[in-house]
């Protein structure tokens, strides 16, 4: 499944069911980097994340029956709305389990699309375990983030079209969670072109990916503190990880005052709002975690579900921008 033709079938699977998201660019950017920056904003997708291809690519392939069982899925809020969007396209019944911290705007967006929202707390619950019962008990499948392949192939659709948009990217820039978009994206860009270097960007804190890569093995860390609530992941996937192992070039950290300062850039200079997650490749190349000069960069904005909060965090950063 795992393949450039699965990611194309899936894109015209999907298509017509999600929105095909905007490319922007920003003179000042490029000469902060002193490269060609091209931003796939996907805070422009159903939903405000480019999760919904994934829930969509699954949900698009179960047969009348399976629907009828309805879905469940764990998620602090991408996910979630992008399963709950899928399922209500479909009316299908949904349930997600969903941290109670979880960012106020992503509850009330998934409550909005008509899911069931079952709450967790974070550091006392096993939120795939808690799934699972839920699951088993209705008969639904179990949807997850990010590890399954179907997930991987719905998410690199988003690569695919990036590369319709921007065909001659000499490096592509991915937020790094759990990696179903990272590894999705990274089968397309390496299929199309083996020389584009691909970068995975993580929060400091969150480096599971980052030690996992360095030992040659899946390592767990504790749970991540980080403004980026979207990728605050314990372990990489059973299935990412293979796939990321073999195909991207290097992970990059970045710390949350890095986060801060790429969201103020990409809110006053570009006019974008992006939460954390999806501003982390942008923090990587002002942070200079990525430097290639003269080079076509391609940097996935991955969602833009920001609480006021965060986004008032961000514009009183100290500004370097």
């Amino acid at each position: 499944m795992l393949t450039l033709e699965a990611v194309r079938l899936a894109q015209s699977q999907i298509g017509p069911r999600v929105h095909r998201t905007p490319v922007h660019t920003s003179g000042y950017l490029d000469r902060r980097t002193g490269a060609q920056v091209f931003c796939k904003a996907e805070s422009f997708q159903r939903g405000g994340s480019f999760k919904v291809r994934g829930a969509m690519n699954v949900l698009s392939s179960l047969d009348l029956g399976s629907r009828q069982q309805g879905v469940v899925a764990f998620s602090s809020g991408n996910h979630a709305q992008g399963v709950a969007i899928a399922a209500a396209e479909f009316g299908i019944p949904a349930t997600i389990v969903m941290p109670e911290d979880a960012p106020c705007a992503k509850i009330r967006a998934t409550q909005s699309y008509g899911a069931q929202i079952r709450f967790y707390n974070r550091q006392t619950e096993d939120r795939e375990a808690l799934a699972q019962q839920i699951a088993a008990r209705q008969g639904s499948l179990l949807i997850p983030p990010y590890d399954d392949p179907r997930i991987m192939v719905g998410q690199g659709t988003c690569a695919l079209e990036f590369l319709e948009q921007v065909p001659e990217l000499d490096a592509l820039v991915v937020p790094l969670g759990g990696g179903g978009l990272l590894s999705g994206c990274a089968l397309v860009a390496k299929a199309l072109n083996p020389t584009m270097r691909l970068y995975g960007v993580e929060p400091e804190t969150g480096n599971d990916y980052f030690l996992s890569l360095q030992k040659g093995e899946r390592v767990w860390i504790p749970l991540p503190n980080t403004l980026a609530d979207g990728i605050r992941t314990t372990c990489p996937g059973q299935h990412t990880f293979p796939v990321i192992q073999r195909y991207v070039d290097e992970v990059v950290l970045v710390s949350d005052a890095d986060i801060l300062r790429a969201m103020q850039l990409l809110l006053t200079r570009m006019k974008l709002v992006i939460e954390p997650t999806g501003a982390v490749g942008i923090a990587a190349l002002l942070a200079q975690k990525i430097v290639l000069p003269r080079q076509r960069i391609g940097v996935i904005l991955s969602g833009g579900n920001v609480d006021a909060e965060i986004l008032t965090l961000a514009l009183n950063a100290p500004n370097e921008n």
